[in-house]
């Protein structure tokens, strides 16, 4: 996308085309073949925006309106780390002087916004991992913010410091908790630049912030773990070889509808893990004590984002397959989305009977591929109903 900055000083951009009603992947039809009816396209969706320079990954999406971030930690850009999506152009959000690259210090400005979410006021949060791709992370750079979107002013900037934050760290996503401290408590994934993941637990009201689970199992990225992304097979096994996919350690994060339970999983991994909320909150908790909270929810897939509908039923993106999954209450699947336009999909949101997701093709990065960037823009974002509407039977249609 095309990007200027008017004389106001906003991030401006070409259209981002909204098609509503169009772009829907059809449901394939299962008659006689033999070929594998998988490879089709199936789920209705629909491209909310296409993208043109710098990569999606957070989204969220509140009183009506869409907010997308553009982190810097891969591609040091210089447009807009945070913009509002609306009438079909992106602005700088909250402002240029905050979302644009400026030489204002990094602890009073947005430098690499990553997970993004909402509270149950209908309040914007976010993760700015503070990594400028080729740059060491600066102090002050690592923080949470909240944005108030009724007054579109930042009510919440929560610093980072050591050592809860590494020189490593990848902040990743977030999710916020009201049911817990005087103002909330928020849960941080760190899925780590290196090897050191964690989950980090945040006081809203104190700013009181602890690392946490750094060494249990379902924090860490799996040791010899095997992805095919677009057809290639490659294996994590660091440091014999690079990185050839995107790998790190807890990554995915969401919480279930009450804020009760906090689901999570690590990026390299095919499983899914629960912690009470109540316990994961409580500061005085010990690791050993956390970890017999934890409840392995089985395998789900290979995920980056995660996400939870109304119903308790959990949204998981799935860069394997070009798809997005459902996994329902009783622990049964369903394929939401699946179409070879979804590459890398990642950052996910459910605004009430729509989920909405951000497709990056992170896989498609120099880093992996020989120092060759093999995206093609444009990267889009897209939206599907939670639950598509059921077949109509013409032949039992009511009398007039």
């Amino acid at each position: 996308m095309t990007m200027s900055i008017n004389r106001r000083g906003l991030l401006l951009a070409a259209p981002a085309v909204a098609v509503a009603g169009r772009a829907r992947a059809a449901e394939p039809a299962q008659g006689a073949s033999n070929r594998d009816h998988g490879v089709a396209s199936s789920g209705p969706f629909e491209i909310v925006a296409r993208f043109n320079g710098p990569g999606p990954s957070g989204i969220a999406v509140t009183q009506g309106r869409i907010f997308v971030g553009f982190p810097r930690h891969a591609v040091n850009h210089k447009g807009a780390t945070l913009a509002e999506l609306k009438g079909g152009r992106l602005r700088a959000y909250p402002d240029a002087a905050q979302s644009l690259p400026s030489d204002r210090p990094p602890a009073t400005r947005l430098m690499s916004v990553h997970g993004m979410t909402t509270d149950t006021r209908g309040r914007l949060w976010m993760i700015d991992d503070g990594k400028l791709a080729g740059q060491p992370l600066a102090p002050g750079a690592a923080k949470i913010i909240g944005i108030d979107p009724a007054t579109d002013r930042v009510f919440a900037r929560i610093i980072l410091h050591a050592p809860v934050l590494l020189p490593d760290s990848h902040m990743n996503d977030l999710r916020v908790d009201l049911t817990h401290g005087a103002e909330g408590t928020v849960y941080v994934t760190d899925s780590s630049f290196g090897s050191s993941p964690a989950l980090v637990v945040v006081d809203v009201a104190t700013g009181r912030q602890r690392r946490v689970l750094a060494s249990h199992p379902s924090i860490q990225a799996e040791h010899g773990f095997m992805a095919v992304v677009e057809g290639r097979p490659l294996v994590f096994d660091p440091p014999t070889h690079p990185p050839a996919f995107v790998s790190g350690g807890v990554d995915g994060i969401t919480l279930s509808p009450d804020s009760a339970t906090l689901y999570y999983s690590p990026l390299t991994s095919r499983r899914l893990y629960a912690i009470p909320t109540a316990l994961l909150s409580t500061f005085s908790a010990t690791d050993a004590q956390l970890a017999q909270g934890i409840r392995d929810m089985g395998e789900k897939g290979v995920a980056d984002g995660l996400a939870t509908d109304a119903k308790g039923r959990i949204y998981t993106t799935n860069f394997e397959h070009d798809a997005i999954f459902r996994r329902n209450t009783d622990g049964t699947f369903d394929t939401m989305v699946h179409d070879p336009r979804v590459l890398s999909p990642d950052g996910i949101f459910v605004d009430g009977d729509m989920v909405y997701c951000t497709l990056g093709q992170w896989n498609r990065l120099a880093g992996f591929n020989g120092g060759h960037d093999l995206r093609v823009p444009p990267y889009y974002l897209i939206r599907f109903p939670v639950d598509p509407p059921a077949a109509v039977d013409a032949m039992k249609a009511m009398p007039g």
